[in-house]
């Protein structure tokens, strides 16, 4: 049984930075597609960032491309998302989501996982 447990979260300043982790359990990382998903109060679910299987491919979402930046440790069995120059509208609890039948590509759209930890919240406020 897969697990997803993320870490990391709390609270920073706008301008900070913070290293988001996610730590998988029960099969190697790099039998899956991982994302990492964020989720604000009343708004929808929204991708972040993607890495294929084998880590092949990755994909951002456009307003974080340049500020986030996603990463694996296969020997850790561990990916990140370090997030730079954080702003208050990144507030959100963050998720990150796993899936096996993704090949060779990773999607930003939840409907593509079928597995997620439970997620960290971040904070972003003066």
């Amino acid at each position: 049984q897969l697990q997803l447990v993320e870490s990391g979260g709390g609270l920073v300043q706008p301008g900070g930075s913070l290293r988001l982790s996610c730590a998988v359990s029960g099969r190697t990382l790099d039998y899956y597609a991982i994302a990492w998903f964020r989720q604000a109060p009343g708004k929808e679910r929204e991708g972040l960032s993607c890495i294929s299987k084998w880590g092949g491919a990755t994909d951002y979402l456009g307003s974080v491309k340049g500020r986030f930046t996603m990463s694996r440790d296969s020997a850790k069995n561990t990916v990140y998302l370090q997030m730079n120059s954080l702003k208050p509208e990144d507030t959100a609890v963050y998720y990150c989501a796993a899936a096996d039948s993704l090949i060779g590509i990773c999607v930003l759209s939840p409907r593509g996982y079928d597995k997620w930890g439970q997620g960290t919240q971040v904070t972003v406020s003066s």
